[in-house]
Formats: C-alpha cells, sequence, structure tokens
C-alpha cells in the first residue's frame, strides 16, 4: 500500500522540471476529497465554516504547514469560509507536492 499523501514532505521546486500531465494528475486527485484541478495548473478547495475565528484558526494551521513544508498557496479567508490554492509557481503548474499539500491541508481540518 502506498504511503498517503498527507504523510510525505513537499519537495521544493527549482523550475525546469515539467508540470505533471493529465494522467498524473488524475492518479493524484483521487487521493485528496473535494479539491478541484483548474486548467491541468492549479489545485483549489473552499471550506466551510460555522464562524470566522474558526475559518482563521485553519488559515493559521495551513500557514504554519505552509512555512513547515516551505510551499506556500494562495488562501482567501472570509466569514465562515476559507478558499485555499495551490501550484508550483516556478512552473506554471502542479507537482506531485501541490497534492502532498493539499492533503496536508485536508488533515489540518480538524484542530
Amino acid at each position: 500500500m502506498a504511503e498517503p499523501l498527507a504523510d510525505k514532505t513537499c519537495v521544493p521546486c527549482k523550475g525546469g522540471v515539467p508540470p505533471l500531465d493529465r494522467n498524473a494528475i488524475g492518479f493524484l486527485i483521487d487521493q485528496i476529497d473535494g479539491w478541484d484541478v483548474v486548467e491541468d495548473r492549479r489545485l483549489t478547495k473552499r471550506y466551510r465554516f460555522a464562524d470566522f475565528a474558526s475559518a482563521l484558526a485553519f488559515v493559521n494551521r495551513i500557514g504554519a504547514i505552509a512555512e513547515e513544508q516551505n510551499h506556500h498557496p494562495n488562501i482567501y479567508l472570509a466569514w465562515g469560509e476559507v478558499l485555499v490554492e495551490v501550484w508550483s509557481h516556478k512552473i506554471n503548474g502542479l507537482t506531485e507536492s501541490d497534492f502532498i499539500f493539499a492533503a496536508k491541508c485536508d488533515r489540518a481540518i480538524a484542530p
């Protein structure tokens, strides 16, 4: 059995590598729940919360993961919701690390 994505470590992208193709994206997207692939370049997911404080606490957990993994998403915070966008900026596309980060966000939903 393969190691769960959330247990892996993000590998910094230094550029010069091709983004994942549709087959690889299809394989990895099946391993994370509720994420959307946008134009084969980005992952996005909207999380809903009962209030602003819960959403903010989640953003702070994602921020800590981003610093630990050296992989930094775009995070949008509003009352009761958080939108996360993940991609490898240096190649303007997706790598396995983007899926790893997405899985870590899902794991962080429970405090």
